[in-house]
């Protein structure tokens, strides 16, 4: 009798690469290619004896990464331990020029933290993080010259060979695809909002590696668990959701074919193929022993006193969760809002600018004014910066330029498609708000003279439209006030136009 599969419960731990922008290498004073001013360095340019694995190279531990690593380890909630080690990791392949890798095994610098993430389902869950260690990157290995020339087999570029590299890995407290996705963005706010990387995906600054597997449950009520498969470098998170979905899916039809279970030897590390939206079987996975850890001898444990943990933990900023939860508080943003504005750190930093700006330079409270910001950021900035190809704090257009725009729109001085006029504007010019709307004519006109002389034009050139409005039909007041707004070159107050029509028609 064929077994039938009534339920899986998916289980999906996290292990997730992210290259620190320092501005050397791991364990040489070689540039380092994650650093932005190197982003574009030509191939095997950024190499010296150390990355290179010649003989005699010694490595010397850099300081500023491992103040990185301890301030993404404070973020997630870890313990900073007061030593930790270095420890080789031995295996071949071309990109690791020594034959190793220098790591941490049994004690890293970061252990037993937690981040608490908004779940698919509804509520919050907390993903307990098991640690966070540094290594060097390896070289990158591909099949394709500079321009997109396929090579005649494998290249090495060897300018990733040293870059240090943060290791941090979850426990299984992932169990769908969805909040996989909702947990790599959380971590790469905060890895961004601490200046440790840019976190740009497509340059494999943060690579993601989930481990998968499902526990089935059958009609006569036994569970069974499947063999843990793990995802390689997955650099988008289109690919982390796509390379979990297809996985619970193929994991449930291989057990009814095999029915293998998870135990020794039967883990396996697969790739993810963008094109045919699958997983690929690249080689069965290795344990910790495969590697044969043994203790660096070139390098002497680190130790962390109680004054420099102390003064690195002075360092953390507000992060996005903190942040996003000040948003919506605070300032009554939605969820949306908050999110978006969070996204990118420099944009909330200048959100917060504008917010102050617009609550000192007007009559609104800090709540009010603090909406407005956000409207003109995620709505003008962000178009007119996906047309320039910036982010929206870099449109050009200052906190105190923007807080001029919220008064004159707030006070009635100017007009919605003026303000936005005049929003364009500022953002290539050094003057104020205001002297900008007077010399390019944006100021509305209130004074009841001008306005009865375009209404009664108006009213002459709709003469069925006033009818209809004066007979209690409010949208006939549209084609009305489009006149007035027409014959005044916009200038007019489209609100008082519809109130003097009110006193004059009905």
């Amino acid at each position: 009798m064929t077994e039938t599969i009534v339920s899986t419960r998916t289980i999906v731990g996290m292990e997730i690469h992210v290259e620190l922008a320092t501005k050397t290498k791991m364990f040489s004073r070689s540039p380092n290619v994650a650093h932005p001013d190197n982003y574009d360095a030509a191939p095997n340019s950024l190499c010296d004896p150390v990355s290179l694995g010649l003989p005699g190279a010694l490595p010397t531990m850099n300081h500023a990464a491992i103040e990185m690593s301890m301030l993404v380890g404070m973020a997630l909630g870890c313990r900073i331990p007061d030593r930790c080690n270095w420890d080789r990791k031995n295996y071949f392949y071309p990109d690791l020029p020594k034959g190793y890798q220098i790591s941490q095994f049994d004690h890293p610098l970061c252990a037993e933290g937690a981040i608490d993430i908004p779940l698919s389902a509804g509520g919050t869950g907390t993903i307990r993080i098991t640690r966070a260690h540094l290594e060097e990157d390896t070289g990158k290995s591909g099949h394709e010259l500079p321009g997109g020339i396929p090579a005649a087999g494998s290249i090495i570029d060897y300018n990733r060979s040293g870059t240090p590299l943060l290791e941090i890995v979850t426990e299984p407290d992932i169990t769908c695809a969805e909040d996989a996705v909702t947990f790599g963005r959380e971590l790469r706010a905060i890895c961004r909002a601490l200046g440790v990387t840019e976190g740009i995906m497509q340059r494999g600054h943060m690579r993601f590696e989930p481990n998968i597997n499902i526990v089935l449950t059958l009609d006569d009520g036994r569970e069974v668990a499947t063999p843990i498969a793990e995802i390689k470098n997955l650099n988008s998170f289109k690919a982390v959701h796509g390379a979990i979905e297809y996985e619970v899916k193929r994991q449930a039809e291989q057990w009814l074919k095999d029915g293998l279970e998870m135990g020794p030897g039967a883990k396996s590390t697969r790739g993810w193929d963008d094109i045919q939206l699958k997983t690929i079987l690249q080689r069965s996975k290795e344990d910790a022993h495969d590697y044969r850890y043994f203790p660096e001898p070139d390098l002497v444990p680190l130790e962390v006193s109680d004054s420099w943990r102390e003064e690195v933990r002075t360092r953390l900023p507000e992060l996005p969760m903190q942040r996003r939860d000040r948003y919506e508080s605070k300032w009554g943003l939605s969820v949306k809002d908050a999110a978006a504005l969070t996204e990118v750190p420099a944009t909330a930093i200048y959100f917060d600018a504008c917010a102050m700006a617009a609550t000192a330079a007007t009559d609104l409270d800090e709540r009010a004014a603090a909406q407005e910001a956000a409207k003109w950021i995620l709505n003008a900035a962000a178009k007119l910066s996906h047309e320039r190809g910036v982010e929206p704090h870099e449109t050009g257009i200052t906190p105190d330029q923007l807080a001029g725009i919220i008064g004159l729109r707030t006070s009635g001085d100017v007009g919605s498609s003026a303000a936005t006029e005049l929003f364009e504007a500022l953002c290539d010019s050094d003057e104020d708000a205001q002297s900008v709307a007077e010399s390019r004519n944006l100021l509305q006109v209130s004074d009841a003279g001008a306005l009865d002389a375009w209404i009664d034009q108006a009213l002459a050139d709709q003469p069925q439209a006033a009818e209809d409005f004066a007979a209690g039909k409010d949208a006939a007041a549209g084609r009305i006030i489009g006149c007035v707004m027409k014959a005044s070159g916009g200038a007019a107050d489209a609100g008082m136009v519809r109130s003097r029509l009110v006193e004059r028609l009905r």
